[in-house]
């Protein structure tokens, strides 16, 4: 998934029907990307319908909400690009592209962002669970989500300025500072707190169970290093004129990441319960909403709760 260096078709029209070559495996790779992206905006889709009213939920209200617009976006630019293979010919012009490339690193970025706000803002209410549960500011998602949001705009308004104002030069320098800030300050931010999340998990009493979200929060950030870290690596290696691997197999990896979220979601809501597996709106409020049970034993809500009394 490369800005400035997007080549759409491997021939030109112009060169003859007979020189054109169609590579089997970019179409393959590029119909996978497609079906993908399908499920994964079915999937994030369902998530956002029935956790819109939940206000415990913000993050990952937030963060399906970066995976469906990541999809969104992916849908289309995975769709030109089969056709451009397919039919060694340019379907549109690399302006769009580069456009709809942006508005997937707008959504790519913001999920990075939300995704180490989350693993935060869980391992502090381990760490330090008091401060979290009784003095911890009932609106700080809120300030913290909208950051996010900010900076994700700003990063994303200040790459397509000097990307699309046909300056190689200060675009490669936009995309660096944008790769290094993924790559250095919130992926590692995001690694630290999840171990932590991890070893006090694994680490605690016998007695008392990990909680779902805690896995589930694991699990998240486990395969966003696996699937969608790459993107951020390949693309900052690529502006350093070093290529590892193709940019077509890693915006699948990234599709696959944004799409493999409700699925954890739908798993863990229904494999550490004794009922059956249900449908994914009772797998969400078992994750999500704890039962009554567990308050009145004193067990701290999981996730963006009201301050309990103390």
């Amino acid at each position: 998934m490369e800005v400035t260096t997007v080549s759409p078709s491997p021939a030109s029209p112009t060169e003859g029907d007979d020189l054109c070559e169609i590579d089997v495996t970019d179409v393959a790779v590029d119909g996978v990307t497609l079906l993908i992206c399908l499920c994964g905006l079915g999937g994030n889709g369902a998530v956002l319908c029935f956790l819109q009213r939940n206000p415990k939920t913000l993050y990952i209200l937030n963060l399906a909400f970066a995976n469906f617009a990541f999809l969104h976006f992916a849908l289309p630019s995975s769709l030109l690009y089969l056709l451009e293979d397919a039919s060694c010919s340019i379907v549109v012009s690399l302006t769009y592209l580069r456009s709809l490339l942006l508005l997937s690193l707008f959504s790519y970025n913001l999920g990075l962002y939300l995704l180490t706000a989350i693993s935060i803002d869980r391992c502090t209410s381990i760490l330090c669970p008091l401060w979290h549960r009784c003095r911890r500011p009932q609106r700080l998602s809120w300030v913290v989500c909208a950051l996010l949001w900010a900076l994700s705009i700003a990063v994303i308004v200040t790459v397509t300025s000097l990307c699309l104002s046909q300056e190689h030069q200060h675009c490669q320098v936009s995309l660096i500072s944008m790769y290094t800030l993924n790559l250095f300050l919130f992926t590692p931010a995001m690694l630290i707190s999840s171990t932590i999340l991890f070893i006090k998990v694994k680490c605690g009493s016998h007695e008392r169970q990990p909680k779902r979200l805690d896995i589930v929060i694991f699990l998240l950030v486990l395969f966003f290093l696996l699937f969608a870290l790459p993107l951020s690596l390949s693309n900052f290696l690529q502006q350093l004129d070093y290529t590892v691997v193709s940019s077509q197999v890693v915006f699948l990896l990234t599709c696959i990441h944004s799409t493999i979220n409700p699925f954890i979601y739908f798993l863990a809501g229904s494999c550490w319960s004794r009922c059956s597996v249900g449908s994914l709106r009772l797998s969400l409020q078992r994750l999500f909403e704890e039962p009554k049970e567990s308050n009145a034993h004193g067990i701290d809500p999981d996730m963006d709760t009201a301050v309990p009394a103390c």
